[in-house]
């Protein structure tokens, strides 16, 4: 089987012999059932594929879709003009940047149709003069798809200044969509993230969002059913080349790459660029991760003071993931527009999410990118270290976890901690998540809230800290407030831990143990 991997145009996959998961059914109930539309999915999702699937479609390009779930639905296969916009492949350090890009698409387009306009200055009106000339040319409205409309915005998180001039331009741009609409017969944006209607939307409100739809939840990414359907014979592969029954091979793909959710009570989809790399390879790798550094997500954080502990089952409002105000003061909707993040679960009478790490794959590379950031580790021997805190927890030696534990924090440099408890309760946690171990940070009992509690199959640590206190009141208050009684029929050793860290050495100091 030929893998389409890194190939995001249609025709080619079509005409090139490349696997192809048909969701041409979905596509046309979507250019069937309405005009405007937006779409938001992580990167690397089959954003790009979608509009190049829809671009052949609107062409009339009926020989490409022989054999597909379209072939049986359309009957007249009518050609449109279509304006393909795709700000993917730039980066937008300046306004300029931008303005260039959109001037050479218009420059292209208007020596395809002609108009009187190619010397207007304004972009937006020269776009406007596009449409409507096209429109007269060819006598049918015509297409505007828009691969990754928030590029510059995202690339311009965390510069003001630059959100702000990208903003107004994309406003412009994007707001003649509503002015032509007697000219248009389809249109649609996708991107990664929904900045809110106060902002790039606000001259564009007829656009229907569909990233929350139950309808069109799947029209990206790859379902279990899509999986067999497609990938049976390849997963039989994957599972003889490590050692693997058929069976265990789906429940290892499943664990590392399924479980995206965008919406409540929907099957989760795998993310199809790891999916089809870890078929390709025949390996279990992190791919997907490997693309892309979340390096402002993780400052905006620490900026915010949102822990990581919080981030597995935190409970979120619909309104708080539907759009990303234009400055970011709250990471958990990039997070989960992104992909870092992704429904759980939901409470239709409340309207909230429960929000989760998607997979293995996501939770192991997004915790580990973490580390550095709240140890101020720079060793690029974090796996040795996670190994020798794996061997001593399994083994039971408490005290040799806590030594080492003490050690990775001697460097810490004094300006970059502003609550010292909090911060060791997020480096352990952390650790802990990196591990692969039960862990849940600030466990809640009936009596109170343990601050760590971490689960081998063995043994069961409860560990509490103490701020400017002393290990002994910390192990007092273990035992005061009972948390070891949830475990008292588990079968494992209970061992707890109490841990004192002073303000003057900003280091564990000591701890005891009972």
């Amino acid at each position: 089987m030929k893998y389409p991997i890194g190939i995001q145009q249609f025709e080619e996959i079509r005409t090139g012999g490349w696997a192809y998961v048909d969701k041409t059914a979905q596509m046309y109930k979507l250019a069937g059932e309405g005009k405007y539309f937006f779409l938001s999915r992580p990167r690397r999702f089959g954003k790009s594929l979608l509009l190049s699937t829809l671009q052949a479609y609107f062409e009339g390009k009926k020989h490409l879709f022989e054999g597909l779930a379209i072939e049986r639905l359309e009957t007249e296969w009518n050609a449109y003009p279509v304006l393909h916009l795709d700000l993917n492949a730039e980066r937008y350090a300046s306004l300029d940047e931008l303005n260039n890009l959109l001037d050479t698409y218009l420059r292209k387009w208007e020596s395809m149709y002609g108009t009187t306009e190619s010397g207007n200055p304004s972009l937006s009106q020269r776009f406007m003069a596009v449409i409507h000339s096209a429109k007269q040319k060819t006598g049918r409205n015509v297409v505007v798809l828009v691969d990754e409309y928030d590029k510059p915005m995202l690339q311009a998180i965390g510069n003001e200044a630059l959100q702000t001039e990208f903003r107004y331009a994309l406003k412009a741009f994007y707001g003649v969509l509503k002015s032509a609409d007697g000219d248009l017969r389809f249109a649609m944006l996708t991107g990664v993230t929904r900045f809110s209607k106060v902002s790039v939307f606000s001259d564009l409100n007829n656009l229907k969002d569909i990233s929350m739809s139950s309808h069109y939840h799947d029209i990206c990414g790859i379902t279990e059913k899509e999986l067999h359907a497609t990938f049976d014979a390849e997963v039989e592969k994957l599972a003889e080349a490590n050692g693997q029954t058929k069976k265990e091979a789906y429940l290892e793909l499943e664990k590392r790459y399924d479980g995206y959710h965008f919406c409540g009570d929907t099957q989760g989809l795998y993310n199809p660029f790891s999916l089809l790399w870890a078929l390709s390879d025949r390996s279990y790798g992190s791919y997907w991760f490997s693309t892309g550094t979340p390096t402002y997500l993780v400052e905006l954080m620490k900026e915010v003071d949102l822990n990581p502990s919080e981030l597995s089952g935190y409970e979120a409002a619909t309104s708080e993931l539907e759009s990303v105000q234009a400055r970011v003061d709250n990471p958990i909707a990039v997070l989960y527009q992104s992909g870092y993040l992704t429904i759980k679960s939901c409470d239709k009478r409340f309207g909230t999410y429960r929000l989760d790490y998607p997979n293995e794959e996501v939770k192991e590379g997004f915790v580990n990118f973490l580390l550095p950031y709240y140890s101020y580790s720079k060793s690029a021997k974090h796996t040795t270290i996670i190994s020798q805190f794996v061997i001593s927890l399994e083994k039971g030696d408490a005290d040799r976890f806590m030594q080492l534990m003490q050690s990775l924090m001697a460097d810490i440099p004094y300006e970059l901690i502003r609550d010292l408890e909090n911060h060791y309760q997020n480096v352990m946690y952390i650790i802990t998540k990196l591990m692969g171990l039960y862990i849940q940070a600030e466990y809640r009992t009936s009596r109170g809230r343990i601050d760590l509690l971490i689960g081998t199959d063995k043994y069961v640590y409860i560990i509490e800290l103490k701020l400017d206190g002393s290990a002994e009141e910390a192990l007092s208050q273990i035992n005061a407030k009972d948390y070891a009684l949830p475990f008292a029929v588990d079968g494992r050793e209970v061992v707890k831990i109490g841990a004192n860290v002073t303000s003057e050495t900003r280091n564990l100091e000591r701890w005891v143990m009972g």
